[in-house]
């Protein structure tokens, strides 16, 4: 029996496209990069190179290879902290070639959305992320894959939602 391909390896088997949808308001409190923005250090070398940000590397490298990779984030207003910080650093996701939009919660109240983040890998493959309350991963396990034709269906859907009322990450002001 094969083991399942890695998460970073999804990207680099990836043929056409990865979806990302994040939906929380909180992510990782204990991220070291996350730490430093709140202490007042901004555009850190190691948060901005994609040779020391491993992140930025594999975004690059996927999207070289022709790979289009979105990102819509789903964030509360006024925005908390950590979209803050993450607004800060997604201009380096950005320039390595992902592109991001963000909508602002109210404007969604309307669309059905899955309980929880995911990434669609070329409309085939779900990766459900599963964050504990307090935005950390679990050590038990983070992650549902399925290929269930209703559940891919239905995640690409709520993407394509979010995305088109998205605003593109250079015209979205925090407030």
């Amino acid at each position: 029996m094969t083991a399942e391909p890695s998460f970073t390896d999804l990207f680099r088997i990836a043929e056409r496209s990865a979806m990302h949808l994040e939906l929380r308001d909180a992510y990782m409190p204990s991220d070291l990069s996350y730490q430093a923005w709140r202490a007042g250090e901004r555009n850190r070398v190691q948060d901005n190179d994609p040779h020391m940000r491993t992140w930025l590397g594999l975004m690059a490298d996927t999207i070289g290879r022709g790979v289009r990779v979105r990102r819509a984030q789903i964030c509360s207003v006024p925005e908390s902290d950590y979209i803050r910080f993450e607004h800060h650093i997604t201009d380096a996701n950005v320039r390595a070639g992902e592109e991001v939009r963000w909508l602002p919660r109210r404007q969604a109240s309307d669309l059905a959305l899955p309980e929880n983040d995911f990434w669609l890998f070329d409309n085939r493959l779900v990766v459900f992320l599963h964050f504990g309350g307090d935005g950390e991963l679990p050590p038990e396990g983070d992650e549902e894959r399925t290929t269930d034709a209703a559940l891919v269906g239905m995640c690409s859907s709520a993407f394509e939602m979010v995305w088109d009322r998205g605003v593109p990450h250079g015209g979205y002001e925090l407030s």
